[in-house]
């Protein structure tokens, strides 16, 4: 329980929090629910068949993933029998998908060339530099046989580097879509720099078309994710210790789906004046009226003037939530809206807003004020050890509980992006029940663990217990991958 204190008249108001602020700072230090290293540096969960967010997959060095191309890129050459380079290319346009490419394409019948030898001493036109050069000078793509000078060929092949263009670099004939191979390009690259560069791209390339491929997000971290597929679950980096959704790149967001997640995101960015107005810290108190400040981050509040205990959310007399305790999170629906005026309709359409994002963005602001929390129970921890009360190991219970609270509460924070945008049917009465049921043990495990000292631990870790299945339960019926 948050105990409310007035509000320092002398004290600047905390200002709303911008799209940035939620996409970044709710990470509250829980990667270790997620992930754990392995001697040779992957990081996975642990194969838990049981629990929704298992997810196989590898954090792996560039190294690594070269030998990974390299592997696909033998097998290729070895069945179709072409070339290195043209093995990327097929690699490379058809996402990595070997047996797509042995199914696609038939394996070249090498025969002897009835061409007749070329005549390299031969002045030949260059149509780009309009000069006469000898034959020996001008190269062509396999694919179309338009020549074109050398030296052309370098310029272009510069050029289209310095744009950050790589595996797509296609022929200088105007019209001519056809790509030109790496061989080609590296012939005709006289630098080093540029023969560098060019295969940084194109490895850049190679692993963002690899739909079991991405790169971590974290800053400046060189690692690549290599996961058994596709799917929108939570990926911990080895290295830099990022989490991410493998899926779309962005933060972890079940048990909302990548789409509808980035539609809630863009309109909290476009309505974020809106937003702004609401995300104030301070509310009356509902029996004195006493203007309060939120200081922690549980929902059940006690005002220090009059004592009166209520919820935060719907300023409801806490003793009456009972088993109706967070019928407060869910919200009810205008079943004669569509028969309203269109005033009316964008009043009902910004109030529901409202009710969803407040309660997103007090999620939000609870784990920042649980951290604060767990701050202050290190302290205490801490003076209890030198104090000979216990070891740390005594008190490493009120760590994971600090640890599974931030876990569930981000989870449910997610939750209302997603009942935003699911349509009313049976299916969103079963995932408000769900999500109300989570809530509730959420606030009473965050009760408890801010009263740590006056709190039995046996009765702590069932708490834990409690929050955790129902977590667990949710993600089980309503994440989608």
């Amino acid at each position: 329980m948050s105990e409310e204190t007035p509000e320092n008249p002398e004290g600047g108001d905390e200002s709303g929090s911008s799209l940035s602020d939620w996409s970044e700072d709710e990470d509250v230090g829980y990667g270790e629910y997620y992930s754990f290293n392995d001697e040779e540096g992957r990081a996975s969960q642990f194969n838990n068949n049981d629990d929704p967010e298992y997810f196989n997959y590898e954090c792996l060095t560039a190294v690594n993933v070269e030998k990974i191309f390299n592997e696909y890129i033998q097998t290729v050459k070895s069945t179709l029998g072409v070339s290195h380079a043209r093995a990327k290319q097929l690699l490379h346009s058809n996402k990595w998908n070997v047996q797509d490419i042995i199914e696609k394409y038939s394996p070249v019948r090498r025969s002897p060339s009835m061409s007749p030898p070329s005549s390299f001493s031969t002045a030949v036109y260059c149509g780009v530099c309009a000069s006469n050069l000898l034959e020996s000078d001008f190269a062509s793509p396999k694919g179309c046989r338009h020549k074109f000078c050398k030296g052309c060929w370098q310029m272009h092949f510069e050029i289209q580097i310095n744009q950050g263009v790589s595996t797509m670099m296609s022929c200088m004939s105007p019209g001519c879509d056809t790509l030109v191979d790496e061989d080609l390009i590296l012939s005709n690259l006289r630098k080093a720099e540029y023969a560098a560069k060019y295969k940084h791209l194109s490895f850049l390339d190679y692993v963002r078309c690899h739909p079991n491929l991405r790169f971590c997000p974290g800053p400046n971290c060189p690692i690549v994710i290599k996961a058994a597929e596709c799917v929108s679950k939570n990926t911990v980096c080895v290295h830099c210790k990022a989490r991410f959704c493998f899926k779309c790149g962005n933060n972890y967001h079940a048990p909302t789906d990548c789409e509808t997640i980035r539609r809630w995101l863009t309109k909290c960015a476009d309505d974020s004046e809106t937003a702004n107005y609401i995300s104030a810290n301070t509310k009356d108190c509902p029996k004195c009226n006493i203007c309060i400040e939120k200081n922690g981050g549980c929902n059940h509040m006690q005002c220090v003037n009059c004592k009166h205990e209520f919820c935060w959310m719907c300023l409801g007399d806490w003793r009456t939530h009972g088993s109706e305790y967070y019928e407060c999170s869910r919200y009810k629906e205008n079943p004669n809206i569509a028969h309203e005026s269109a005033h009316a309709q964008a009043r009902e359409a910004l109030k529901k807003y409202l009710h969803y994002f407040e309660r997103w963005e007090n999620h939000s602001r609870s784990m920042k004020l649980e951290a604060a929390t767990l701050d202050k129970i290190k302290n205490r921890i801490t003076e209890k050890v030198m104090s000979s009360c216990g070891t740390w190991i005594d008190w490493q219970y009120l760590f994971d509980a600090s640890s599974l609270l931030a876990k569930c509460r981000y989870t449910l924070q997610y939750t209302y992006p997603y009942a935003y945008y699911i349509e009313p049917s049976s299916r969103k009465e079963l995932f408000e029940y769900q999500q109300a049921q989570l809530e509730a043990e959420i606030e009473n495990l965050s009760w408890k663990i801010e009263h740590a000292e006056t709190t039995d631990r046996g009765d702590l870790e069932n708490q834990m217990d409690i929050a955790e299945k129902l977590r667990t339960s949710l993600l089980k019926d309503f994440l989608k991958t």
